[in-house]
């Protein structure tokens, strides 16, 4: 009967950190050496500044966006843990019937390495959450 050897995962951990690994977050390795470059799309926004197409530029943080360091900040901070702020709200979500309002707007460009082509409404619950989290990339109505 061949013998088989169990590592403990710290003894891994510690194997990887040896050989100079690191965790990588999604798109890490695809995002090394490009900007971060996303064109937003504002309409019915009740902040004038934001109606309109402007450009997000981080790394190096820049465009005509009306805040581009909190906007890029809240980014980093939004996948930080590998989340993807530009997701739809899944199938069969439970939405509060609440309208926010008529504005709408569109993200495209890269963001992490990774192509972005969003849209954003406040016509649910959801899609409120959803507009809230990006806030100040987003207007806040």
């Amino acid at each position: 009967m061949p013998r088989r050897f169990v590592l403990p995962t710290a003894a891994l951990l510690l194997a990887g950190a040896a050989l100079g690994a690191a965790p990588a977050g999604p798109g890490a390795s695809k995002a090394e050496g490009r900007p971060d470059v996303l064109h937003l799309t504002v309409s019915g926004s009740e902040s004038g500044a934001y109606n309109g197409s402007r450009t997000l530029r981080c790394r190096p943080t820049g465009g005509d966006h009306p805040h581009p360091s909190a906007a890029c900040a809240k980014l980093r901070e939004a996948t930080a843990d590998g989340g993807d702020p530009f997701a739809p709200v899944g199938e069969g979500e439970l939405c509060t019937l609440v309208h926010g309002g008529d504005a709408t707007a569109k993200v495209v460009g890269t963001w992490r390495g990774e192509r972005v082509d969003a849209r954003f409404d406040r016509t649910d619950g959801c899609e409120i959450d959803r507009w809230s989290a990006l806030v100040p990339v987003l207007p806040r109505s």
